[in-house]
């Protein structure tokens, strides 16, 4: 009786399996053909970067390095990068300072309104920047702000802040208040609570979220390109206007600007996984959920 039940049980199993297979094969092919087409599209501007002449051939007709050296100096990519930089940092700093100290209250704190608060800081992340862009390019132009640095790590800072309280969000609330309450029992002062208990516990949600916010801020492009001036432009609005600039300029300069784009944002990508887990992040947050 026992074997037959296993019998059965082990025949449902196949049917199942059989009934799956069709949907494995169907993902896995669209996986292949997704992979294959980012390959395709990144070996052809690594390739066209380092051309001498490609028209009609497979490979291009000759290799040099002489477009990486035009396109730094033609598109002054080090004041480029060094503006990237800037706003980028600053972005960083500013909105872990505003951010941090408001994940906090939301974290430990009961009011009216915060489902409502918390569903106001992913509007600007779910929203798509080009829809509250243009309004704030408009303050920021007003307030003759538009086009300077500081209208730049401005506009950034919209999307970032609530990133930031997002990320940090479920990183405090994992920390038991209790430590807290017995901190102050034993004398601890509010800074020497938030210095010496809390800030070692969240390091790592402070290091998650500045990574994160990093990574977008360098490949922010709609906010910035509403607001860049010619001397406040990043990387990637920089990319955008040598090649839909008027003049005649060569593909492989634009190519070898865009290889330049695509390894600084892929070092910070590497960086910030190096230390930062997606998995861990989504774990933290159902369990902090399910609780």
């Amino acid at each position: 009786m026992t074997q037959l039940v296993v019998r059965e049980r082990r025949a449902e199993r196949q049917k199942g399996e059989r009934r799956k297979s069709p949907f494995r094969w169907l993902v896995w092919v669209a996986a292949i053909f997704f992979f294959l087409n980012l390959f395709g599209v990144i070996a052809s501007v690594l390739a066209n970067s380092f051309a001498t002449e490609w028209f009609d051939t497979w490979l291009p007709s000759g290799w040099t390095t002489k477009y990486y050296q035009t396109a730094w100096q033609d598109f002054q990519l080090a004041d480029t990068l060094i503006v990237t930089m800037q706003v980028a940092v600053t972005v960083v700093v500013v909105s872990l300072i505003i951010g941090a100290p408001a994940a906090y209250v939301l974290a430990r704190r009961e009011f009216p309104g915060k489902k409502a608060l918390m569903l106001s800081f992913l509007l600007p992340i779910m929203v798509p920047p080009i829809t509250y862009g243009i309004p704030l390019a408009t303050l920021l132009y007003k307030l003759h702000l538009g086009g300077t640095l500081n209208g730049v790590i401005l506009a950034n800072l919209v999307p970032a802040v609530p990133f930031v309280v997002l990320v940090m969000t479920p990183f405090i609330e994992q920390i038991d208040p209790k430590i807290e309450a017995a901190a102050r029992m034993c004398g601890a002062k509010t800074w020497q609570i938030f210095t010496r208990i809390l800030g070692p516990l969240v390091i790592p949600g402070l290091l998650a979220a500045a990574l994160l916010v990093l990574v977008q801020t360098v490949a922010l492009f709609e906010l910035t390109f509403l607001t860049a001036g010619p001397g406040t432009q990043t990387l990637v609005v920089s990319l955008y206007y040598a090649v839909f600039a008027s003049g005649i300029r060569p593909s492989q300069a634009i190519s070898a600007m865009a290889v330049i784009y695509m390894l600084t944002t892929l070092v910070i990508l590497v960086i910030a996984l190096r230390y930062v887990s997606p998995t861990q992040m989504v774990t933290q947050i159902k369990d902090n959920s399910d609780d």
